[in-house]
């Protein structure tokens, strides 16, 4: 056969493996991945394969100064299996893969195709190029080819899912690399935004969560500065849509509309993660953040006066070149103002190709290791307050899949609060599945989770959990198997066909 034929299949199950590295945004375009792979004939390899996959996908993350070592070590490891197993290939994708380009195929030979974030619609082409020529495919595209959701999906969960809203970034911020690597922002029509949600609802969806790399920015590319505010009332008007998330905004763009649309529509939870990054006006400056300390504890005022209830969190960097003791004392000045849930704290990390990297002052690693252990502190004491209020109110809880690694032992169930606070639960007498609804009384607090030891208040089963159970209980179809000549792929037709914090950039 040729690689002109596209209507003969092999009759072999070929399997894949997608192996995720960073934030939300890639974890999103996972699912894409997953779901071009399978609309191509591949079958998902069992949990734990390890590399034991006919494709192997690396989609990866660059914000870490230590990225690619830790990609290549995993591409060595694999080596040895695809010299034992002719026809096995291995893919690499993502920011680092945008950004190190052919250095990828020069130190790891054996990959068979390096692709970029902006045409991951294009991995199974170039599989198949690489088959059938015999030799490594880059393809890197310099802007984005097709939206991510617009490709065909492989969502992980049954009753919740995220939905992007724009890509790319227009900000500069210094420690940051995902411009460079992901392009300047671009906006969906919202049209086509609702359409996808819509259709995620009609498959049994209840929670979304609107994903941009810098999402409260949305209708900057089409002119509308309440763009986002609009945005989130609008979902507020579809019928089955129970909760609302977003992530992540930037201070500079959170303006009084949004506040005000988040507490005014009942299906945007009263959820928030802002990421600060310094409390230090001066590292602000030098991180090219366009907020200082009283911008942004005014926002956190501002959010708790319309919504007293809202469960705050932020990302944090610590050891940022040039800061001093008094920079960080400013840090946790601020962290304990703004008294938050829970804070991602990160150890500054230089991301090659950044403007920090280079920069003067870079701080000892025993020094930063010694503030973020401060810090790390207060966050844990402060978190273990804000939950220890959460003691006797009675709450809602969406029953989550894999977020209780002790639930078989307790014999409990574990699911997130309509402020996202984990909370594990005593399990009903009734049959529930995930995506079903039950409401608990909170009687313990611990830093990072909340537990209803009493027997459940109410049980409310959903379309999302009857979603969650026909998902599982369906046998598994098999495959068409693998296109000998080019598969059939490119963008499917508009919809209806249908994120840990952020990278640290936001």
């Amino acid at each position: 056969m040729t690689s002109g034929n596209r209507s003969e299949a092999v009759d072999v199950q070929k399997s894949y493996e997608v192996r995720t590295y960073g934030c939300q945004m890639n974890v999103h375009d996972s699912e894409r991945l997953s779901g071009l792979l399978e609309d191509a004939g591949y079958v998902r390899a069992p949990e734990g394969s390890d590399g034991d996959a006919d494709v192997v996908v690396f989609n990866t993350c660059a914000v870490r100064e230590n990225a690619d070592n830790k990609l290549y070590g995993n591409l060595g490891r694999l080596a040895p299996m695809k010299t034992k197993r002719p026809g096995m290939q291995i893919a690499v994708g993502g920011c680092l893969a945008q950004k190190d380009r052919d250095t990828i195929v020069r130190r790891a030979p054996w990959v068979d195709v390096v692709f970029g974030t902006h045409n991951i619609g294009k991995l199974p082409v170039l599989l198949e190029r690489a088959r059938v020529q015999e030799e490594a495919q880059v393809e890197i595209a310099e802007s984005l080819e097709a939206f991510p959701s617009t490709l065909p999906t492989r969502r992980e969960s049954a009753y919740a899912a995220w939905v992007s809203i724009s890509v790319g970034c227009n900000n500069t911020c210094t420690f940051c690399i995902v411009p460079a690597l992901r392009g300047k922002e671009k906006d969906r029509r919202t049209g086509d935004i609702l359409a996808e949600i819509e259709a995620l609802v009609a498959e049994g969806v209840s929670e979304i969560t609107l994903l941009g790399q810098n999402v409260n920015a949305y209708g900057s590319d089409i002119g509308d500065r309440e763009a986002f505010s609009k945005l989130l009332r609008a979902c507020g008007t579809i019928e089955g849509l129970e909760r609302v998330r977003f992530t992540s905004p930037h201070p500079r763009d959170f303006t009084d509309d949004v506040i005000a649309a988040m507490a005014e529509t009942p299906n945007v939870m009263p959820q928030l993660h802002m990421p600060m990054q310094s409390g230090s006006d001066t590292i602000l400056k030098a991180m090219r953040r366009s907020y200082r300390q009283e911008r942004f504890l005014g926002i956190i005022e501002k959010v708790r006066a319309a919504m007293p209830d809202a469960a705050i969190s932020t990302d944090i960097i610590v050891g940022f070149p040039g800061e001093t003791e008094e920079d960080f004392e400013q840090t946790m000045h601020a962290v304990r103002e703004a008294r938050f849930a829970n804070a991602f704290t990160f150890q500054y990390s230089k991301r090659p190709g950044t403007p920090a990297a280079d920069m003067e002052g870079q701080i000892p690693k025993e020094v930063v290791q010694e503030r973020y252990m401060r810090l790390s502190a207060l966050q844990e004491e402060i978190s273990w307050e804000e939950n220890k209020k959460q003691v006797g109110r009675t709450l809602d809880v969406m029953v989550a899949e894999g977020e209780g690694r002790k639930d078989g032992a307790t014999h409990r169930l574990s699911g997130r609060a309509p402020d996202n606070r984990l909370v594990h639960f005593t399990k009903p007498s009734q049959d529930v599945r995930p995506g079903d609804v039950v409401t608990v009384e909170i009687s313990y607090a611990a830093p990072h989770h909340l537990l209803a030891e009493g027997t459940p208040l109410g049980v409310r089963r959903t379309r999302s959990g009857d979603a969650w159970e026909k998902r599982n209980a369906a046998p598994a179809a098999r495959p068409a198997g693998v296109m000998l000549g080019l598969p059939g792929i490119g963008a499917p037709a508009p919809l209806p066909v249908a994120a840990t914090p952020g990278c640290g950039c936001d």
